[in-house]
């Protein structure tokens, strides 16, 4: 750097006569050329690199901004110069020659009188030289004469002298404006000059001495960079001086001091916390998985191993999706479920233990936030599989207990309805109405038996996955006549007006008639349970691109949108609804449907009324 800064005071002092004739009478300019350059490298070395920066662009951006001024000033002035020839003396020599050319004709030619005036005119409003409105003036009074007197024959000659004396008047001033262009123009190339050689000597002094300075110490922090990154924790930086670089050398220089120091001592503790980890991993009794962001294998314990049937070998390291090709356990661990919560999925039926186990999938995702961010960023995932093998033991054991119970007790009570019948019979003798009263009593609570007995059968159907369908082409009109032949009774009872809406020429669709008429009834049943007494009904039929929709719509008070989304689980019902059943009926019908490859939903606000629907293809 000093010999650049010698060499510089050099190449001004040899060039200093020289540069003062180039730039007229500036020869201060070199001479202050010489101290900036010379005050700058005393100083280069205290100074902060963004005051560098800012030094060093703010002058270049103000000597350029200078010279533009001074350019645009200058080019501003000569643009006004040659403005004023063609806006004013140029105009004035067209309205002349125009008049010029119609006098001949004045007496006898209208034609040529109008173009004369119309000129006339035109230069009465554009006096701009000395001595111009005097012979502008002298022109209108002879034409004025010649107008009064068209056979005066010194008048035509007159005009034509007055029409000269105020070309020459024009053609004057165009002279004297052309040697004030041409001043102008020689002013500014002098201060073009002379700025644009200043502004040339500033960037050299910055162009020599900048990038160096600035260049070198971050190549040779990138240099030292890299040697920390290739583990030589032995690089360290020398810069001198109290600038930014002499500060980020004293920080490196004490990180990498440090980054020694781990790294000679921290070293076996890391691996034995390593371990230690991977020994907590491998003691849990249930299977867990660590995948990174790439879906790549990275620990698997004993139980996830043994699971597998894999060698942990064969595992760790491993894209499990090339892995799932041909492990079916894999490939439903890392299968994303759709539809259902991001923690959870399915229960997963594995053999393990020497029986088939159940296991309830967890997969978490890992997120940090790396040194020196603050934006959170995914590293991988963990799957967890818990055993939930006894619950479901109970769950089956459960199932069987309501199955086997609900069975042996539709005996019992279709023997109490036959036997109500019986006792209906006037053969076997009049009832009095306290009897009569007592009988529908007995009746209603075994028809509510009757029904939980049978809903509670349907559930451990489902639960068991042995529905018994019989799907075959059914006529959606078959299935809604059977459903309106079985609340015919309720509705004249409760005064319902039912609407039924009907497309023509519905499709035949692919159901179980009686299963896909008891999914209807049930939507109707509850229609009519919370509807008003002689209230309205809507039922619907329609075709759709899927195939044929069935729709049951009511005017009760509707659904909360907290309880929609659960309004197919199995149990539920809805809080300060009247509690006559087994909260079944919609999660059966859910179930039907679904197996029939169907899709049922509900839409309701409250006050609004609620609308049930489902589904079903084409036959």
């Amino acid at each position: 750097m000093p010999l650049i800064a010698k060499a510089v005071r050099v190449f001004f002092w040899q060039n200093q006569k020289r540069m003062s004739i180039l730039c007229g009478q500036s020869a201060y300019l070199p001479t202050l050329a010489f101290s900036f350059c010379a005050d700058q490298q005393a100083t280069l070395d205290l100074m902060k690199i963004k005051t560098k920066l800012r030094l060093g662009l703010g002058l270049l951006f103000l000597m350029i901004l200078t010279l533009a001024l001074i350019a645009a000033r200058h080019v501003y002035i000569l643009k006004e110069d040659t403005k004023n020839i063609l806006a004013d003396n140029y105009n004035t020599l067209d309205y002349a020659q125009q008049m010029l050319l119609a006098v001949d004709g004045l007496n006898v030619d209208s034609a040529a009188r109008k173009i004369f005036e119309q000129n006339l005119i035109k230069q009465k409003g554009n006096v701009t030289e000395k001595g111009e409105a005097q012979a502008t003036q002298r022109v209108a009074d002879h034409y004025e004469l010649l107008k009064a007197d068209p056979q005066d024959s010194k008048l035509p000659g007159m005009i034509r002298k007055d029409l000269a004396d105020l070309t020459q008047i024009n053609m004057r001033a165009i002279q004297n404006k052309s040697d004030v262009a041409v001043n102008s123009v020689r002013s500014a190339i002098i201060g073009i000059a002379l700025t644009g050689t200043f502004c040339i000597l500033i960037a050299l002094t910055l162009l020599v001495n900048l990038p160096s300075n600035i260049g070198n110490p971050i190549r040779e922090l990138t240099e030292s960079i890299k040697g920390i990154a290739a583990k030589n924790y032995s690089q360290r930086l020398h810069f001198s001086g109290k600038n930014e670089f002499g500060e980020l050398a004293s920080s490196f220089n004490t990180m990498a001091e440090k980054l020694e120091e781990y790294d000679s001592s921290n070293l076996s503790k890391i691996l034995m916390e390593k371990k230690r980890t991977e020994a907590l991993i491998n003691n849990m009794h249930e299977p867990v998985i660590g995948l990174d962001e790439n879906k790549h294998i990275l620990f698997a314990n004993d139980e996830a191993v043994r699971i597998t049937g894999m060698a942990l070998s064969d595992i760790l390291g491993k894209s499990a999706v090339e892995l799932a090709v041909h492990n079916d356990l894999i490939r439903a661990l890392i299968r994303e479920e759709q539809g259902i919560s991001p923690f959870t999925s399915p229960a997963l039926k594995i053999y393990a233990n020497d029986k088939e186990s159940y296991f309830e999938k967890e997969v978490v995702d890992i997120t940090i936030v790396p040194t020196g961010e603050r934006v959170k960023k995914y590293i991988g995932q963990v799957i967890l599989l818990k055993n939930i093998t006894p619950f479901k033991e109970l769950d089956f054991a459960k199932t069987n207990f309501i199955a086997t119970v609900s069975h042996e007790l539709k005996t019992p009570i279709s023997s109490i309805k036959m036997s109500l019948q019986l006792l209906e019979n006037q053969r076997i003798g009049a009832l009095n109405p306290e009897q009569q009263q007592l009988m529908e009593g007995i009746r209603e609570d075994s028809d509510r038996l009757l029904k939980i007995t049978g809903e509670l059968l349907n559930m451990s159907q489902v639960e068991t996955g042995n529905i018994q369908l019989n799907i075959q082409p059914s006529s959606p009109y078959a299935i809604l006549q059977y459903a309106l032949d079985a609340v015919k009774l309720p509705l004249e009872q409760k005064g319902i007006d039912l609407t039924v809406q009907n497309d023509h020429d519905l499709p035949d669709v692919k159901a179980d008639l009686e299963k896909t008429a008891w999914v209807l009834i049930n939507f109707l049943t509850n229609a009519i349970r919370y509807s008003q007494q002689e209230g309205k009904m809507f039922i619907a039929l329609q075709n759709n691109d899927y195939g044929v929709k069935f729709s049951v719509r009511d005017e009760g008070k509707g659904i909360d949108s907290r309880y929609r989304s659960k309004i197919f689980d199995r149990y539920f019902q809805v809080p300060g609804s009247a509690k006559t059943g087994t909260g079944l009926g919609l999660a059966i019908s859910k179930e039907f449907i679904e197996a029939q490859g169907g899709a049922i939903g509900v839409t309701s606000e409250i006050g609004m009324g609620s609308n049930f629907y489902f589904e079903l293809t084409r036959a």
